[in-house]
């Protein structure tokens, strides 16, 4: 009878046991369903932070980073159960996302990339402003140095000043050695009276010169006329190109001048490329068309083309070559113009990819 009521009493103690650890699961999980969601990434975040997580929190909206540390001061003692219920909570959350899209307009237009029309990204950011968390310096820094320069020459030095602290230093290098040498002196010295400015400050000058950026139309090319023009006479035949620019010269001699600054063809080797850079350039071309070119060059007075690459050569390769174009005897005027203009085009090229240096400004080219 004894035993009886023993085993009777166990089986009855284990209903009971099991029903207390239900309850207090189902206490906890309530607990922590209604716990402020700031609450529980605070909590996830300290695990994570003590684990060693290197967080970019900084990528978070400035008003999501300080409700986050004020809600981290705030918090405590959290006991193991509560911080597992919270853990699981947010990895069922994390395991059932299917998509996730980015938060606001910026993120959006950063999506969308070149997908959609610079008219229609320009007029997105117009109407946002800044009511979207838009970061009007990350839209100056995409900015090209030639799309700045208009803002730093035009506004005050002390604008243009903070414009130059906000990039980073290879473009606001690139930037200063732009400007006027007065005016680059003086936003360098308007960089010291900065220290005390606040972000506030430093947001509303972003928005500004942001809005600037994008107040500004949008045309259908994206190069200058007379480089486009250039690009064109460059594989055009000799005499066709002079009549050309003949042509110009009599309608408009302004841009008939910054065409010819822009072209860049086989009889501008040696003003527009180093000698040091030869090598590089007879690696690039095709032996026959280097023969070819410099063989009709030699029958049309333009030997310093042929003189300049060689001199620039071990003395084996140049030999080798001018023993090449020995051998090609005469070459007809088709033949040679077209080896000439694949030589120019390459030479072009490499230096577009910044494998050679780029040519010299003509009117800086010493004579």
């Amino acid at each position: 009878m004894a035993a009886h009521l023993t085993l009777n009493d166990n089986s009855a103690h284990k209903p009971v046991a099991a029903d207390v650890a239900a309850h207090d699961m189902s206490d906890l999980q309530a607990r922590v369903a209604r716990m402020p969601r700031a609450a529980k990434a605070a909590i996830v975040v300290r695990m994570l932070l003590a684990e060693g997580a290197d967080l970019p929190l900084d990528d978070l909206p400035e008003d999501m980073q300080a409700l986050l540390t004020r809600k981290m001061g705030e918090m405590g003692l959290v006991d193991r159960d509560t911080l597992r219920a919270v853990v699981a909570e947010f990895a069922h959350e994390l395991g059932s996302i299917g998509l996730s899209f980015p938060r606001g307009l910026a993120g959006a237009l950063d999506m969308m990339g070149n997908r959609i029309s610079q008219n229609t990204a320009a007029g997105l950011r117009r109407q946002a402003g800044m009511a979207d968390g838009i970061d009007p310096w990350e839209r100056i820094r995409s900015e090209p140095v030639e799309g700045l320069l208009p803002l730093a020459e035009t506004e005050s030095v002390e604008i243009a000043a903070v414009m130059l602290s906000k990039l980073d230093t290879a473009k606001a290098a690139t930037l200063v050695g732009q400007l006027p040498g007065p005016l680059a002196r003086r936003i360098a010295y308007a960089v010291s009276l900065t220290r005390e400015i606040t972000p506030g400050a430093v947001t509303r000058i972003g928005a500004a010169l942001a809005a600037r950026l994008d107040d500004r139309p949008v045309f259908a090319f994206t190069r200058d006329p007379e480089q486009r023009m250039g690009d064109i006479l460059n594989s055009v035949a000799a005499d066709r190109r002079d009549e050309v620019l003949t042509g110009l010269e009599d309608s408009d001699p302004d841009f008939a001048n910054a065409v010819r600054k822009a072209l860049f063809t086989f009889a501008d080797i040696p003003a527009r490329v180093n000698t040091a850079d030869a090598p590089r350039i007879v690696r690039e071309i095709a032996q026959d068309d280097l023969a070819t070119a410099l063989a009709f060059a030699a029958a049309n007075g333009q030997d310093e083309v042929g003189t300049f690459l060689l001199a620039g050569l071990p003395r084996r390769m140049s030999e080798a070559i001018q023993e090449a174009v020995r051998d090609k005897g005469t070459v007809s005027r088709k033949a040679g113009e077209a080896a000439c203009t694949a030589i120019a085009g390459t030479i072009r090229m490499l230096q577009q990819s910044g494998d050679i240096a780029p040519p010299p400004d003509p009117e800086e080219t010493p004579p």
